[in-house]
């Protein structure tokens, strides 16, 4: 008697490609997103601490956030201008929130 494993081989190939593409890559995904944002912040973090001392006076807000950007990008960080300014707002609340 000869049993043909073939429709037994091309299910679980069909199970696996599922469980990959529905549970592991999206996982992959959401974690490497996670750790480019948290790189990011850290970027951005260093970029507000540079940017408040060298330009330390009133009024000077877009020549700050000019120099995050341009750092940044020095850095290779590529964020669209609604993360950026997200980014630079959480930046500038942990620093005050650090001196309160």
């Amino acid at each position: 008697m000869i049993i043909d494993m073939t429709q037994v081989i091309v299910a679980l190939i069909g199970l696996v490609s599922v469980i990959l593409s529905t549970v592991l890559i999206p996982l992959v995904r959401a974690k490497t997103t996670k750790e480019k944002w948290e790189n990011a912040m850290f970027w951005v973090r260093l970029a507000v601490q540079s940017a408040e001392q060298i330009y330390n006076g009133t009024g000077m807000g877009e020549q700050k956030k000019e120099y995050v950007e341009k750092f940044l990008a020095e850095h290779n960080i590529k964020l669209d201008e609604d993360q950026i300014d997200v980014a630079i707002e959480a930046a500038v609340q942990e620093i005050n929130n650090a001196a309160a």
